[in-house]
This record gives structure tokens, C-alpha cells and sequence, in this order.
């Protein structure tokens, strides 16, 4: 110890003042688990620069990396809280009450509409973060506000999917929204508009079963996890081992299941280019 160390030093950080760290300013990336600096991970859409490792990503998020700027969010349809008075290691409306504070979302889905690329659109984008992305009455309701207002702008749909499935707090509520939003798939195509599903991770369960699996085109991004059933549920009933990769977007585009893996960094251009050649071909086809 010495005079600097004892005298100089604390001067200048008491005239300088303390700066606090963020937390969150590195972020691990669970894949290679190098460390990445919380802007660039920003800048490069939550992919991580090392191995292209896809992070989850939120709803908000979605539509801002999407949507050319200026693009509008609409309320969404309200739905009873609690319709059963669920309860298991604690009450469904504390547990909606916990997963709003967090989110500061009303529910497991955003839906907006605006231009991408200066093509018209309506996008619902899916939160993971929000109860697993359970689709129980709100999430139904929210795809089929989505098609009303498709339908409406006769603008294309797309759903980017983020679920582990039906919200087993809602019973058989949560089975209907399967069928209502097979429905809301069906204003869409009968409009003669184009509804493309961007399938992301994870898609599984009842989500996976219905609307997400009824696009015209079924994009997913890179190692996104898709499938009905987790795959230990499946080694146990046909009782062999599953290949590697099974369930993976590689895999399942391999198998004919997918239409195209994209990058999330060419995501935006993609649909744009989708929306044109698809709407092109309405227009031509009404002409003719």
C-alpha cells in the first residue's frame, strides 16, 4: 500500500463517480458457450457470431426485426382469467398474475400489422416466455383475431410459433383453441390469401397439431426444435432409438416436413419475397 493506492485513487473514483456493471452486459452462449457482449448479440438478432446458434427470442422482438419501422400492434380479444379455478402447486391466476409481470404481456401472443419490405402484412408472433407459450383461450383467440384481420387488409398471415403445447390450466378450453384456430386458418386460405407458419424453438404439442402445421409455406429457423411429442415419449412406445437430429429443422426439412430452414438474419427478406411472388400470383390469377 502506498499513497496512490490509499489517498490518490479513492479521490478520483469519489470525483469520477462509481459506474455501476450491468448484469446482463455478457451473455453465454448455450451452445458454445463462448461469451458474447450483450450489444453485439443485439446486432447480430440474438445469433450467436461464434457457431450461428439461434437464442430464443420474444414476440416484441419478432415483429420489431420483421415489420418496417412504423408497424401498429392491435388489442387483442379479452378472455375469462380463471374459467376453472385451476389449481395445482398454486392457482392459475397467480401463476397469469406472475407470467404478466414478467412479460408485461397480457398472454402468450402479439399481434400486429404493417409493411415488410413495403409489403402489407399481419404478423402474430408467439412468447415463449409467457407460460411455455401454452395456447389456452387467449392464444386462440388471438390467432383468429390475426385471420379476421388478414382477411380485413387482405394482407398474407404470418405465425411465428414459439409453444410447448395446450395450457393444461384451461382443461378442455385449451383443446378447443385447436380447432378454432384450424378455423382461423381456413379465413385465411378461403380468402385466397397466403398464411405462412415460421416455426421456431421450440413448436411442440398442440400447437405443433393444429395451426402451425397447416401453412402454405413452413419456414423454420436453424436447430429449432419441432415435433408433437418429446422425443423420450417416442423412444419409449415404438421402443427404438430415435436418429440423431430427429425433431431438429434439418432433419424434418430433410423429410419433407419443412419448405426451407433460413437463417433469422434473412428472414425479413425472405417473407418479403414470399409475399410478392405469392400476392403476384392472386392478382394474376383474379385477372385471368
Amino acid at each position: 500500500m502506498n499513497w496512490l493506492t490509499e489517498y490518490v485513487r479513492p479521490r478520483i473514483r469519489t470525483l469520477l463517480g462509481r459506474r455501476e456493471i450491468p448484469d446482463n452486459l455478457w451473455i453465454q452462449c448455450p451452445a458454445c458457450e463462448q461469451m458474447i457482449f450483450q450489444r453485439e448479440l443485439e446486432k447480430h438478432l440474438k445469433v450467436c457470431p461464434h457457431c450461428g446458434h439461434h437464442m430464443r427470442a420474444r414476440a416484441e422482438e419478432r415483429l420489431r426485426w420483421t415489420f418496417d419501422p412504423g408497424y401498429g400492434l392491435i388489442e387483442l380479444p379479452k378472455v375469462p382469467l380463471d374459467p376453472l379455478r385451476f389449481r395445482d402447486s398454486k392457482r392459475y391466476a397467480d401463476r397469469l398474475r406472475e407470467a404478466r409481470e414478467k412479460t408485461k404481456l397480457e398472454d402468450a401472443i402479439l399481434v400486429g400489422h404493417g409493411t415488410i419490405e413495403g409489403a402489407k402484412s399481419v404478423i402474430a408472433a408467439m412468447e415463449f416466455e409467457f407460460m411455455g407459450g401454452s395456447m389456452g383461450a387467449a392464444v386462440g383467440e388471438g390467432i383468429l383475431a390475426a385471420a379476421k384481420l388478414a382477411v380485413l387488409q387482405e394482407a398474407p398471415l404470418i405465425v411465428f410459433t414459439a409453444s410447448g403445447g395446450a395450457r393444461m390450466q384451461e382443461g378442455a378450453i385449451s383443446l378447443m383453441q385447436m380447432p378454432r384456430t384450424v378455423i382461423a386458418t381456413r379465413l385465411v386460405k378461403e380468402a385466397g390469401l397466403p398464411f405462412i407458419v415460421v416455426l421456431t424453438d421450440p413448436t411442440t404439442g398442440g400447437v405443433t397439431a393444429s395451426f402451425a402445421m397447416l401453412g402454405d409455406i413452413h419456414i423454420a429457423e436453424p436447430g429449432a426444435l419441432i415435433g408433437f411429442a418429446g422425443a423420450r415419449v417416442i423412444e419409449q412406445t415404438v421402443r427404438e432409438k430415435l436418429p440423431e437430429g430427429f425433431q431438429r429443422a434439418e432433419y424434418l426439412l430433410e423429410h419433407g416436413i419443412l419448405d426451407m430452414v433460413v437463417p433469422r438474419g434473412e428472414l425479413r427478406s425472405t417473407l418479403a419475397r414470399l409475399i410478392r411472388l405469392l400476392c403476384t400470383q392472386k392478382v394474376e390469377s383474379e385477372a385471368a
